[in-house]
């Protein structure tokens, strides 16, 4: 008897352990990607809702031009006119065929950028914002006489707004060195004289943010979306007529397509970033090596598997909704030692509350190391299965003095192992400490009281 229970219940182990598997296979066969590094993020909070090697930098190729035209949109008007150096004239195909001393408005050198991924149209706007941060000399100096190093000087600069542009997005791991996407390699030479080498790369969940910020919190977010989202543009120069050709075929994959940028180099191989917007909800999937030559479509059946995950998975869950809301029922009054009471032999208290100081102190967006970022938020999109947990910490005493408005404790709603929201929970009024006048005021009241008629 014994020997057949042993027998049943290995035959049961192993039948629950092949439906585990053949489930989670299921799971995987689901997502399969052929992207080596992949992100689906909420582009409204930065949260990375799936990733495979998210946090890998790699190359991106031409996707760096998403960062090129927000930077060129906020630091000069498409208005301008500018002219071309023999440096930016020279750069290699995929390419505007520009030559140099011609005039070009940064209106239509972005349609270039954007929709046919034009090198040297990317290097003739970099060294027309960059050379602004030379000295005087080359400021003035007109484009068309630079030397090549000069040219070089003024796509540097124009490489640094790049970076600083990411660090205050909170990319870290992320290092611009060409406006176009070429690959490249920088070397740096350290105090001790160590040469350390950086190359120009990103990885898919800063890329994602990137373009989460081009699209949704950018002052030039709206002309971003311009360029990027028409599908041809027309436009005549220097006696010349030009016609660009939007090649993001997701545009017209999927309803509520917003913006994207391909990219292909033989070493980044065949990268994409993209976004849409569906049901309030919005999303950007990054792709970073995937495929190479002849797998040019694997990028729009990863980026169609992703957003499709997204909009079947995730909904709007808000952390104020009645049975997630934090309940203040559980907020009494804090007992304070030492402090000052109307009458002698009382303990002190102090009632309290919670407020909105912290979240208006971290209202800006940061995006942090694991793609979400530090804002308070109202809510977040969640999978079903995913719960929203709400814990407090709260000062068992005080010591007096009390200031009212000081910080108590306070009240944080998590997903898994990060927070979202955290508010602040504080004392509501003043609580002063004994002092020699409190004492001479008791005694005076306990020992000689009023006489009352």
């Amino acid at each position: 008897m014994r020997m057949k229970k042993i027998i049943w219940g290995f035959f049961c182990a192993l039948f629950l352990t092949v439906q585990l598997t053949a489930r989670a296979e299921e799971a995987e066969e689901e997502i399969s990607l052929y992207a080596t590094a992949a992100v689906l993020m909420d582009a409204d909070t930065g949260r990375v809702l799936y990733g495979k090697n998210a946090y890998t930098p790699m190359a991106m190729a031409s996707t760096t031009k998403i960062m090129t035209c927000i930077i060129v949109l906020e630091n000069a008007s498409p208005d301008d006119s500018l002219t071309v150096s023999a440096y930016a004239a020279g750069m290699p195909k995929v390419k505007l065929y520009i030559q140099r001393g011609e005039q070009y408005t940064v209106r239509d050198l972005l349609y270039s950028l954007m929709l046919e991924s034009h090198n040297d149209s990317a290097v003739a706007l970099a060294e027309h914002v960059g050379r602004r941060f030379l000295e005087s000399e080359l400021a003035e100096k007109p484009v068309e006489e630079y030397t090549a190093e000069e040219s070089k000087r003024a796509v540097e600069a124009f490489a640094r707004l790049m970076n600083e542009k990411a660090v205050e997005l909170g990319c870290r791991d992320s290092w611009f060195i060409t406006p176009n996407g070429l690959d490249a390699t920088q070397e740096f030479v350290l105090k001790d004289g160590t040469v350390m080498q950086k190359e120009h790369c990103t990885t898919a969940a800063e890329l994602a943010r990137i373009m989460s910020y081009c699209i949704g919190e950018s002052p030039q977010k709206e002309t971003f979306l311009e360029i990027t989202r028409t599908a041809n543009y027309c436009f005549s120069a220097n006696g010349r007529s030009f016609s660009c050709v939007n090649h993001n075929a997701f545009l017209n994959m999927m309803d509520g397509a917003l913006s994207g940028k391909t990219g292909f180099t033989n070493k980044a191989g065949y990268c994409y970033v993209g976004s849409l917007r569906r049901d309030d909800r919005t999303f950007v999937v990054a792709l970073l090596a995937c495929g190479w030559p002849n797998n040019k479509g694997y990028k729009w059946s990863d980026t169609g598997k992703l957003m499709q995950y997204g909009i079947d998975n995730y909904f709007y869950r808000s952390f104020l909704e009645e049975g997630t809301v934090f309940d203040e029922k559980n907020l009494k009054p804090i007992p304070v030692e030492n402090g000052q009471t109307n009458i002698l032999g009382e303990t002190a208290y102090t009632d309290i509350e919670i407020s909105d100081r912290r979240r208006q102190e971290n209202g800006s967006m940061d995006f942090v190391a694991d793609g979400t970022n530090e804002k308070n938020l109202e809510g977040l999109l969640l999978r079903e299965d995913e719960e929203i947990k709400v814990e407090y910490h709260l000062q068992k005493s005080l010591t007096a003095p009390v200031e009212a408005g000081a910080e108590v404790g306070e009240i944080t709603y998590s997903v898994g192992d990060t927070v979202y929201r955290c508010e602040s929970i504080v004392a509501v009024s003043e609580v002063p400490e004994i002092n020699f006048g409190w004492c001479i005021r008791q005694i005076l009241v306990r020992f000689f009281p009023l006489n009352k008629k």
